[in-house]
């Protein structure tokens, strides 16, 4: 089941090279999209997450089934409080576009961890003998806006003092 959704957070994106993990590829193109815990469309992920769970389990997401909505709150990274994250994959690359539609290229740097973009994805149930699962197909990603990076810090602006300007006459040279 396809949804769209809007002005999400990217978190974890690994969209123009495919997806490491724990020092393995995993061979998938995938990212992280974080959807605020009362914006409405948490509420259209949820009904599509039972929907197809109740198409392939025959009960909307029975117990012991996971899914690919996680609650924010329960993960330490920066952006996650008081949100849900879904995490999405493919194994074919997936449409990457500005805000004008133009594709986006890696050395853009436009899509980062942090900024908000609109998301394709496919809700999809997973039932064969690596589990029983309701998980998220990537489409597509559309480059909304700028947010704070996540991750990033200044700290280290503090380690270190100014530097004063030395005139060359005033400097030994050691090899004069």
């Amino acid at each position: 089941m396809k949804i769209v959704l809007k002005n999400v957070r990217l978190s974890f994106p690994s969209l123009f090279k495919t997806e490491d993990y724990g020092g393995a590829d995993t061979g998938k193109f995938a990212a992280t999209f974080l959807v605020p815990k009362k914006d409405p469309q948490i509420k259209v992920i949820k009904d599509a997450l039972k929907k197809v769970a109740e198409e392939e389990f025959g009960k909307p997401l029975p117990k012991g089934i996971t899914n690919c909505l996680k609650d924010g709150d329960d993960k330490d990274y920066d952006g996650y409080a008081g949100t849900y994250s879904i995490k999405a994959s493919t194994k074919r690359r997936p449409t990457l576009i500005d805000e004008t539609k133009t594709p986006i290229a890696e050395e853009d740097n436009k899509l980062y961890a942090g900024c908000y973009v609109n998301v394709s994805i496919d809700i999809w149930a997973m039932n064969n003998q690596y589990g029983k699962k309701v998980l998220a197909s990537l489409n597509g990603i559309q480059f909304a806006k700028d947010g704070e990076t996540f991750g990033v810090s200044n700290d280290s602006l503090d380690d270190f003092d100014a530097i004063e300007a030395v005139e060359e006459t005033d400097v030994d040279d050691p090899f004069a």
